[in-house]
């Protein structure tokens, strides 16, 4: 599978990733893009991210905090899924990364909200903006 990302080291600009399926992980799969400087993301923490999500499938974007004002969105690593919490565990303030979620650490069988169908795989491109 190949990820493509546009802008690969500029955290104020969103990362414009497209994506063309081929072979697809088993597990969790991480790119660091830029390794940054500052606090270590654990799963105990809350963490400010900006991201990008897109269906493996076909590209789709189904979700994007820079497309909805480019506000940071803070949450608690350890209630969200295990591709976001072990992808962005040991990550570092200023890096971005890219994961991509196979469905058994995503949303499984499931889906989510009628914009992730059941069993799909995710790429997500991660800044992480600050660790709490």
């Amino acid at each position: 599978m190949a990820v493509t990302v546009e802008n690969t080291d500029d955290l104020t600009r969103a990362p414009g990733a497209s994506v063309t399926p081929d072979t697809l992980p088993n597990d969790l799969d991480i790119t660091d893009l830029v390794v940054g400087g500052g606090a270590e993301a654990t799963h105990r923490d809350t963490v400010q991210v900006q991201y990008e999500g897109k269906l493996v499938s076909n590209s789709t974007e189904f979700d994007s905090s820079w497309r909805r004002g480019g506000t940071p969105v803070e949450f608690p690593l350890g209630q969200v899924i295990d591709g976001f919490k072990l992808g962005i565990s040991g990550m570092r303030e200023g890096g971005r990364r890219i994961l991509v979620v196979p469905p058994h650490q995503g949303y499984g069988p499931q889906g989510a909200g009628g914009v992730i169908p059941p069993n799909a795989h995710l790429v997500f491109v991660v800044d992480l903006v600050k660790v709490n």
